[in-house]
């Protein structure tokens, strides 16, 4: 057999079974995005700054202190911040592991998406080739009726299961509702066992040692977030088109008065 006949074999060999995909090198982005299958690094990690974020202050102070206790290798809770959309969740996640990199820690953060919730025994024996302290970010997680199944895996991921997080992981997961897992008042008439039903849709939030929540503010709040955000910038406002910004979106919120801002800055010739 000649030479070139093994070459091509060789090569076709390797067009059925490929190699596996080569993850990034863990010690050196400041963020990183697994999909499933590899991680893959995010050089241009560019989170809002964390003094920006306002009307949040006990939330975020909460979120950095026990972020700060798991940089620097003590004691740290997974976190569940739940709450009305666009009040800031994901944004304070981003900034205080931007806060922290700036202070010099040696910290990083791991995006999930929920629909891979399945690879994360794969990710977690990546995780635990290295030292270095990690933010394992789930963005808008929620399971319906039908993700029972889901919500007991992540259980057993977070606390108590063979393939647990290791020890240099902390996840910290927004959801729009306070328990994750829907809840019915049908529930309560469940001929078998009412409390065993409420129980076990509950004990998913339960494995969270830290619950924050965010509320939906008021008119007086949201233009202090605005001023706020401005006041950064060199701008100057109307609150009154504020207000009115708001009300055409139909929502008062952290998102609705950074778009506000955005559109300030744009018409000033700022880039942001």
């Amino acid at each position: 057999m000649t030479d070139a006949l093994l070459i091509r074999i060789a090569e076709a060999l390797e067009r059925l079974a490929p190699p596996p995909p080569v993850s990034a090198d863990l010690a050196t982005a400041p963020a990183y995005v697994w999909d499933g299958h590899a991680i893959h690094a995010v050089e241009a990690f560019a989170p809002v700054d964390y003094a920006l974020l306002s009307g949040i202050d006990a939330q975020k102070n909460a979120l950095l202190d026990n972020s700060r206790r798991h940089a620097a290798g003590h004691a740290a809770h997974d976190v569940l911040l739940w709450g009305a959309r666009g009040t800031g969740k994901s944004a304070v996640v981003a900034g205080v592991v931007g806060k922290l990199q700036a202070e010099g820690q040696d910290i990083a953060l791991m995006q999930c998406a929920i629909d891979e919730l399945a690879s994360l025994p794969r990710l977690f024996s990546l995780l635990r080739g290295t030292s270095r302290p990690f933010i394992l970010f789930l963005d808008d997680l929620g399971f319906d009726d039908h993700g029972a199944g889901d919500a007991r895996a992540l259980r057993s991921l977070l606390q108590g299961g063979t393939a647990a997080r290791p020890a240099n992981v902390r996840l910290y997961v927004t959801s729009n509702r306070r328990h994750i897992v829907p809840r019915h008042l049908a529930e309560q008439d469940d001929p078998i066992n009412p409390r065993d039903v409420i129980d076990d849709k509950m004990a998913l939030s339960d494995r969270f040692g830290l619950s924050l929540g965010f509320h939906a503010i008021d008119q007086d709040a949201y233009v202090a977030i605005v001023s706020g955000y401005a006041a950064q910038l060199g701008l100057a406002f109307e609150p009154l088109e504020a207000i009115q910004w708001a009300t055409q979106r139909g929502s008062r919120s952290g998102r609705v008065a950074w778009q506000y801002v955005v559109e300030l800055a744009g018409r000033n010739g700022l880039t942001i």
